[in-house]
């Protein structure tokens, strides 16, 4: 996918120098793991490169789904949290080659679905794809077969890096990626209604004022947490009457991270854990509002909306970090402002 650097420029050569400073600031530092997944980790992995999306394994405690966005083959990798290593590989059979993946999800039937669905021609794909593999139940390189299902918008084209599989009904939901105007969030059919032999056309159920990398239900269902670069906003999720309400509720505390393009719960929905781009990348944890959890961040990155500077150089350098990033947050915050009065 492509860097949010060149992008920026579009609100200034300002930003673009916050944005450079930030990053040579946050150089990653190794965090703590106790074991229980809970904590952060670094992917140790030299293959995996370019993170770009991160689930939490339901069958095995302590591990997470991870994949490059462009790779050489349609590998998903499974890393303990505890060491930060790759402790299997899985080779998708049956899909073709992928394109563009961007997401990973895992829904209540135990399956892993995943989301080629990116497009760096900026939504010029007349379709995309979704991936659907049971999680394996042992933790060994293999092959296992997938069904690949085509994806289609039912407004046209367009670019996305979030799939979320709604932990109750099943149903997948795509957030698209808008930089100059608002997003939208995406419905499919129902999970007994989506096909291998058919187009499956989903529409929009939602807009989204959000420059969205990735995203994840709670694991009760009840909150959507969507994630970009340098901010992201938690979501009240209803349905009744088979129409999905989403409302608002609060903005996230997102780490300051290279190049921010994850996003999971942990299992029991106390912590969000957020991944980024880049060899030897990090997955920093925040807890989740309302998760009831107490685990806080650990090892080093603040947070654009949170965060503690702490003392001495490391803290000096996190309190400048912080102060750039402010100062960045509200720059996009202007740019939301702005976007909300033409619209």
């Amino acid at each position: 996918m492509r860097s949010p650097l060149p992008v920026l420029a579009g609100v200034g050569a300002s930003a673009a120098l916050v944005v450079g400073l930030v990053v040579g600031l946050t150089a990653p530092v190794a965090a703590a793991d106790d074991g229980g997944g809970h904590d952060g980790f670094t992917i140790k992995d030299p293959r995996i490169v370019e993170s770009s999306g991160l689930a939490a394994s339901r069958a095995h405690p302590g591990v997470y789904w991870t994949h490059n966005d462009q790779d050489k083959c349609a590998c998903l990798y499974a890393v303990d949290s505890k060491s930060g290593e790759t402790v299997a590989t899985v080779t998708m059979t049956g899909v073709g080659k992928p394109r563009d993946v961007e997401a990973i999800s895992i829904g209540p039937d135990g399956n892993l679905y995943v989301g080629d669905i990116g497009d760096n021609l900026g939504g010029k794909w007349a379709y995309v794809w979704v991936y659907k593999l049971p999680e394996p139940k042992q933790l060994k390189d293999q092959s296992v077969r997938a069904q690949q299902f085509v994806v289609k918008y039912a407004d046209g084209a367009r670019d996305a890096e979030a799939l979320m599989v709604h932990p109750k009904t099943g149903r997948i939901y795509i957030a698209d990626k808008k930089e100059d105007e608002v997003g939208g969030l995406y419905e499919g059919p129902e999970p007994g209604a989506m096909s291998t032999k058919r187009t499956n056309v989903f529409k929009r159920v939602a807009d989204i004022d959000q420059w969205v990398t990735d995203g994840a239900f709670s694991p009760d269902g009840k909150h959507l947490a969507l994630r970009g670069y340098f901010g992201g906003e938690l979501f009240s999720w209803e349905e009744k009457g088979g129409k999905v309400s989403v409302k608002e509720q609060q903005r996230l505390s997102v780490p300051l991270q290279r190049q921010g393009e994850s996003m999971t719960y942990t299992p029991d929905g106390t912590t969000l854990m957020y991944g980024s781009e880049g060899a030897g990348s990090e997955v920093e944890p925040v807890e989740a509002p309302g998760g009831g959890g107490s685990k806080s961040p650990s090892g080093g990155g603040s947070s654009v909306f949170g965060g503690d500077g702490g003392g001495g150089v490391g803290g000096d350098v996190k309190v400048g970090a912080l102060a750039l990033a402010v100062v960045l947050a509200a720059l996009y915050g202007l740019r939301r402002s702005r976007r909300r009065k033409s619209s």
